[in-house]
């Protein structure tokens, strides 16, 4: 990892959903690019050919990726929180972390990763986005502390999306109550999906 624009004012770690791939969900952030801001996106660590189970797999069959599963789920647990405290680390050797602001963004799966590395990791973000996903259910009061210890709190929602329905949008809130955890919501019209529409939103909240 090479040296940094001086210019650098923003740093995104955002963190991909089940069955995706770092590279495809770092381009949905096109939206929001300047010279002044720079969008990191770690890939899960399990890959596998997304495809109907029985299904026979070519060389032209897409690939996805995944945080855990539930075998060994403690264990996968911990490794991704070490794997991105590496990369946090990484990053800072190369960056004065005072000079830059750090969103964490979290998108369906990817919103218990980045919630448990906030929680249990050695990273202290300055915006938390919980994008269409569940914090995950062994978060607790501490847990909650940390995750929101200097960071503004924003959940982002589709209209549409199938997996996160009125009421499980619902359950998330009470939840970030319940941690003690305030927070604002965004909201757009679409399904499960980042909506350009609403990063742009997101950054002008916070301009």
């Amino acid at each position: 990892m090479g040296s940094f624009d001086p210019r650098l004012k923003e740093v995104w770690i955002v963190c991909h959903g089940y069955g995706q791939l770092a590279g495809r969900f770092l381009s949905r952030f096109t939206p929001l690019e300047r010279d002044d801001r720079l969008f990191i996106a770690p890939e899960a660590m399990s890959r596998y050919y997304v495809a109907s189970a029985g299904a026979v797999h070519g060389p032209d069959s897409p690939v996805g990726a995944s945080w855990m599963t539930r075998e060994d789920r403690d264990a996968e647990i911990e490794d991704q929180i070490n794997y991105l405290d590496l990369l946090y680390a990484e990053v800072f050797t190369h960056i004065e972390r005072d000079a830059v602001r750090l969103w964490v963004l979290g998108f369906s799966q990817g919103v218990a990763t980045v919630t448990r590395w906030l929680a249990r990791g050695k990273v202290t973000a300055d915006r938390v986005v919980i994008w269409a996903g569940m914090i995950p259910p062994e978060l607790e009061a501490s847990g909650g502390r940390m995750l929101c210890a200097r960071a503004p709190v924003t959940i982002v929602t589709g209209s549409s999306d199938e997996f996160l329905t009125p009421k499980v949008v619902a359950s998330q809130e009470a939840k970030l109550r319940e941690l003690a955890i305030s927070y604002t919501r965004i909201g757009f019209d679409g399904g499960h999906d980042i909506s350009a529409s609403a990063l742009l939103e997101l950054a002008v909240t916070d301009a």
